[in-house]
């Protein structure tokens, strides 16, 4: 037994698809086949039901899947217990974003990362955040720039940045010329919101359903430019973060308007297992990041 039988393992439990599972682990399927059966042989136990239709675990194959994890995650610990030690700004990192921080914090940042840390080797993965939470817990990724929710806490947290929302709508409304809007305005206001699983959706309606705002069932966006151009097509008014709002606050026939004190905001954090090794580089990271992030919020 070696740890790659056992990420085949696991690899064959996550997509019960021996092709797809070979294509993940970038092995033949007979090859992922036949170590599958020589680790059944070894430990005396059959792992699964085989059939031409479908993979089906047997009771044992998903208690040797769950502890295959744990090892799995322990052997990658230890790696990066010895690089941590000995150099750790150096190597590869597996940082999970999700849509609507990505497109706006990586522009700003990782220009700077690369300067400061030249040795260090970033991998950038765009999920949802129940997504990236799930691959952060079982080791594929090492650390997630997110939006702190409630249900994080088993996670270790690094506060980066405190991220204002503002109001955007047409260059045609009635407010487009306001300074600032106080959040109750919203009352009885449709406020067009982000479609389920992405988190800045939970965090406005949170607050437009406080102020009294009805949300707008009839279309849901799937990013933060959808939402955009429909605003910009006169249809509604919605919450967006100021890093995905441009200086002027006015582009494209989409008015931007601060909200006024005490002004809504989300607390974008950088979250890792709390017993990864790599404590200093996220420390570096976090440092950074927050410098880098409140020059630009300064700027609005």
């Amino acid at each position: 037994m070696n740890f790659r039988d056992l990420e085949y393992l696991i690899a064959l439990e996550e997509l019960k698809h021996f092709r797809k599972a070979a294509d993940k682990c970038f092995v033949s399927q007979p090859t992922l086949s036949g170590q599958i059966r020589k680790l059944e042989e070894e430990l005396n136990v059959q792992l699964m039901e085989r059939s031409s239709r479908k993979v089906i675990f047997t009771p044992a194959g998903n208690d040797i899947v769950a502890k295959a994890k744990t090892i799995i995650l322990e052997a990658k610990s230890l790696r990066e217990i010895a690089k941590s030690h000995n150099e750790p700004m150096h190597g590869t990192l597996h940082i999970g974003l999700i849509p609507t921080v990505a497109p706006y914090l990586l522009p700003l940042v990782i220009p700077a990362i690369k300067e400061a840390f030249p040795d260090l080797e970033l991998y950038l993965h765009e999920n949802q955040t129940h997504v990236l939470l799930k691959q952060l817990e079982e080791g594929e990724l090492d650390c997630l720039m997110l939006a702190l929710l409630p249900g994080m806490e088993q996670f270790r947290q690094l506060d980066l940045y405190d991220e204002p929302l503002e109001l955007a709508l047409s260059e045609k409304h009635a407010w487009a010329n306001k300074k600032e809007i106080n959040l109750q305005q919203l009352r009885g206001e449709h406020v067009l919101m982000l479609a389920d699983g992405h988190c800045l959706r939970d965090q406005a309606m949170g607050f437009c359903f406080a102020a009294g705002a009805i949300e707008d069932n009839s279309f849901k966006a799937t990013s933060l430019e959808t939402l955009r151009h429909m605003i910009s097509a006169e249809n509604g008014l919605t919450l967006l973060p100021q890093l995905a709002i441009p200086l002027s606050r006015n582009q494209s026939g989409v008015k931007y308007i601060p909200f006024e004190t005490p002004r809504p905001s989300r607390k974008i954090t950088l979250l890792s297992r709390n017993n990864s090794a790599r404590q200093v580089c996220f420390n570096e990271l976090a440092k950074l990041i927050n410098k880098a992030v409140e020059a630009k919020l300064n700027e609005y």
